[in-house]
């Protein structure tokens, strides 16, 4: 299975949640938020490496 020991409890717990007791909506709803999340971050971690090699927008 997944390597969760790496993660925060919550995240653990949010990953039990999606398995064992999470419906159809709450999953969509789920993966709306945490894509939205992960798509914010990286392009912020983007953001942070071209300006750290000189590179502007």
């Amino acid at each position: 299975m997944f390597q969760l020991h790496r993660f925060p409890k919550t995240i653990k717990k949010t990953i039990r949640y999606i398995l064992q007791d999470a419906d159809e909506e709450a999953l969509k709803e789920i993966e709306k938020v945490l894509s939205k999340a992960v798509y914010t971050r990286q392009q912020e971690l983007a953001d942070q490496t071209n300006l750290v090699n000189g590179e502007s927008d």
